[in-house]
């Protein structure tokens, strides 16, 4: 069996779960939006919980679609050029990253006190949105 082959899979696998993480991430942000609607919490509200949603589920796509990137070259024979490639995506989806969490938290990563991943942010988005609706059986946020 070539190993090559192998975790050319894996960083496909991994390419397809931030895809998939970002389309299930849009529907979650769009579900959350209509409910914040529903609760006449106003459309201010329902867009900003449907932006910072949305932002969370693209910075987990981004993360995962990065570690894609990295098992791809590593694995793959090793060249210059492709070195060079990695480094610029790798850039370009940090500087993604990064301007979405300033939009998202306010605030520039370096300058929070707690990191938090887009997957947890993903998580709080979906807590808040249990608690709001009055089920009982919102989780604390962390």
């Amino acid at each position: 069996m070539d190993v090559e082959a192998v975790f050319t899979g894996v960083a496909l696998a991994f390419e397809g779960l931030g895809a998939l993480a970002m389309i299930v991430g849009f529907v979650i942000a769009v579900v959350l939006g209509i409910r914040s609607l529903r609760r006449g919490e106003g459309g201010h509200t329902a867009f900003s919980v449907l932006r910072n949603t949305l932002g969370a589920a693209i910075l987990l796509g981004l993360e995962v679609l990065v570690a894609a990137d990295l098992i791809r070259t590593i694995t793959s024979k090793p060249s210059i050029e492709d070195a060079v490639i990695l480094g610029l995506i790798v850039l370009i989806r940090t500087i993604l990253s990064m301007s979405i969490q300033i939009e998202i938290e306010g605030v520039a990563p370096w300058r929070r006190a707690l990191l938090t991943s887009g997957g947890r942010l993903l998580g709080q988005a979906v807590a808040r949105d249990r608690s709001a609706g009055g089920s009982g059986q919102a989780e604390p946020s962390t």
